[in-house]
């Protein structure tokens, strides 16, 4: 798999990523249903085999889960193990209550429980999850201990995730911010403005998230599976899969299909394509939950959409 650099860092990493977010399962908020975790383990060590150099997870994934399966998975891997991306800021209650927490100790905390869950020495790229809703103040002291931790050796880069330019900035004055983890597909357009430029511009790199927005634009969403997700399946509720943005949510996903038979790809893989297509985006994490998924989109990489097929999707989102 093509490789670039991530921002300021010495992470040379492939153009996908593996993302461990729906193998985290049920009972929390932002679950995915249920899920088999021998199907996921199967699946990372699949995309490890395709050439897939980096993992990213949280700590709040299924509650600690999605890190555990992670580290399960890579005791079953014999070539070399990959870089492991994992975050912090939200935390838990013994009923699985998600909150958001930016005290240098929780953060503290949370990076070792993180380290233990993964029986890793240290953290190839930390990132805090999100930024503190109200109040942008409480980013300081944060990224100080997110510093600290560097300087410790517990983790070796410290980034970002769902950052705008401005809390950029802010965490920047008081260490460098190796990247920037958005969310980012032809249905969710908004950090192309303003937030990928200034990444490019200040050598910060990009790895985006639901490149395929979270399933939608994979072409194996219809309404009557919709209609049957579990509801412990977070995107029950989601608004790019109700109405009225679900009709030409499925209409795009279509369009897809037919873009991909002229490349012999699937819809999936022509929506990671169009997303890596960017230059200021380093690399895209890919979630799946079992290896034909895997099989299906991860090679996305290897290929590019041409100009014809990019303006035409262009048009249509």
């Amino acid at each position: 798999m093509k490789k670039q650099k991530l921002g300021n860092s010495d992470l040379e990493i492939t153009k996908i990523g593996f993302g461990a977010w729906a193998i985290g399962g049920p009972g929390y908020a932002f679950g995915w249903g249920k899920q088999d975790d021998d199907d996921s383990i199967k699946a990372i060590l699949k995309a490890l085999e395709l050439g897939v150099n980096w993992i990213d997870t949280a700590a709040v994934y299924g509650t600690g889960h999605s890190e555990e399966v992670v580290a399960e998975a890579l005791l079953h891997w014999e070539g070399k193990r990959p870089y492991i991306f994992t975050k912090c800021s939200l935390v838990w209650d013994e009923k699985r209550n998600i909150s958001n927490s930016y005290e240098p100790k929780s953060i503290r905390i949370e990076c070792e429980n993180s380290l233990r869950r993964l029986k890793a020495d240290t953290i190839d790229l930390y990132q805090m999850h999100w930024p503190p809703p109200d109040d942008d103040s409480l980013i300081d002291a944060a990224w100080e201990t997110m510093l600290r931790l560097k300087e410790e050796g517990k983790v070796k880069w410290i980034g970002v995730s769902n950052f705008n330019v401005k809390q950029i900035k802010q965490a920047g004055k008081i260490a460098p911010v190796t990247s920037l983890q958005p969310p980012y597909s032809m249905l969710h357009r908004k950090v192309e403005k303003e937030t990928l430029p200034y990444c490019k511009n200040q050598n910060i790199g990009v790895i985006v998230y639901s490149p395929m927005a979270s399933g939608m634009l994979t072409g194996s969403m219809t309404r009557e599976r919709i209609n049957n997700f579990p509801d412990n399946d977070w995107r029950k509720g989601s608004p790019d899969f109700t109405e009225p943005k679900l009709s030409k949510n499925l209409k795009i996903a279509e369009q897809l299909k037919e873009i991909g038979k002229k490349y012999n790809r699937s819809p999936g893989e022509i929506a990671v394509a169009w997303v890596l297509k960017n230059p200021a985006v380093t690399g895209a994490i890919v979630g799946a939950r079992n290896e034909k998924q895997v099989k299906d989109v991860y090679l996305a990489s290897e290929f590019e959409l041409n100009k014809e097929d990019i303006k035409k999707i262009d048009s249509e989102v």
